[in-house]
């Protein structure tokens, strides 16, 4: 894929944050723009702010609403060149979602998981393509708790340690997709955005409004944070890399639990389960 200009790009999480740092990017590279949110208005102003773009509705929570949203996608559009899994957040407490599963892993693994699954006929199709996942260095330290998916014993320090199982998840996900899609011209990475100082973890009460203040004066912007992304989506020398977790636009060592190719395919195994359908890889 010779750059994004003219490419469709179908990207999560672009209301804010570094995902509208590299809406703005994308598009000022000529990329067509399908922003997924929920919140149609965000949508709609983020549309109106890069110049152009289309708006998909969907609660990335609900697995229904992703099928849907994935279902309009694929009807919407004759190519998928592009799709980029951006959407995540830290939650304080323990909740269930409506299919009855944890709403941190809901939203910041499954999501993903399921989207690209769903639309992966169509990136195969519109071949050279990517999927570019974000994850974070939160993840080193952290193990999959097979035994205990849904964290009803384990969801502690404020939900920060569930946030690092799922970014943990992310790159077995990256790596495991990409092993499946080998020869198929669809590459699949993710990448670690920096502390970045925007609202992220801004929703979980006084003392983390407090923390991420703090942080600010050691934290890069939004758009800083998203050159890796942009990069990965865009760029000519990424166009061979697969499996791989970036830093800074240079590969980089993600923790020995991230690169365990056995985690990598029992997640996927028991993603499918979770999901209630199996995947089409």
């Amino acid at each position: 894929m010779a750059g994004v200009a003219g490419k469709r790009v179908v990207i999560t999480g672009a209301t804010n944050g570094i995902g509208l740092a590299a809406a703005e990017a994308l598009a000022a590279k000529g990329a067509e723009l399908a922003i997924v949110a929920r919140d149609e208005a965000k949508a709609t102003a983020v549309a109106e702010r890069v110049g152009g773009a289309d708006v998909l509705l969907a609660d990335l929570g609900s697995q229904a609403s992703v099928r849907a949203v994935a279902a309009e996608a694929l009807a919407r559009y004759p190519r998928i060149d592009v799709l980029v899994n951006n959407a995540g957040a830290i939650f304080s407490s323990r909740r269930l979602t409506d299919d009855g599963i944890e709403q941190t892993w809901a939203l910041n693994h499954l999501a993903p998981f399921l989207l690209t699954n769903l639309l992966l006929d169509g990136l195969k199709q519109s071949a050279p393509a990517r999927v570019v996942t974000t994850s974070s260095d939160a993840h080193s330290g952290a193990r999959i708790p097979f035994d205990d998916l849904d964290a009803e014993r384990s969801y502690a320090s404020r939900g920060f340690r569930r946030y690092s199982e799922t970014k943990l998840a992310n790159i077995l996900f990256t790596r495991e997709l990409a092993r499946r899609l080998d020869g198929t011209g669809v590459t699949a990475n993710c990448f670690h955005p920096g502390l970045v100082a925007t609202g992220f973890n801004r929703n979980n009460g006084v003392l983390m409004n407090i923390a991420m203040t703090f942080a600010k004066p050691f934290s890069r912007n939004a758009e800083k944070g998203a050159e890796t992304l942009v990069w990965l989506v865009d760029s000519p020398d990424a166009a061979n890399e697969s499996g791989g977790y970036f830093e800074d636009c240079r590969p980089a060592k993600p923790s020995s639990a991230a690169r365990d190719d056995d985690a990598a395919r029992r997640l996927w195994d028991v993603s499918e389960q979770q999901t209630r359908k199996r995947a089409a890889a």
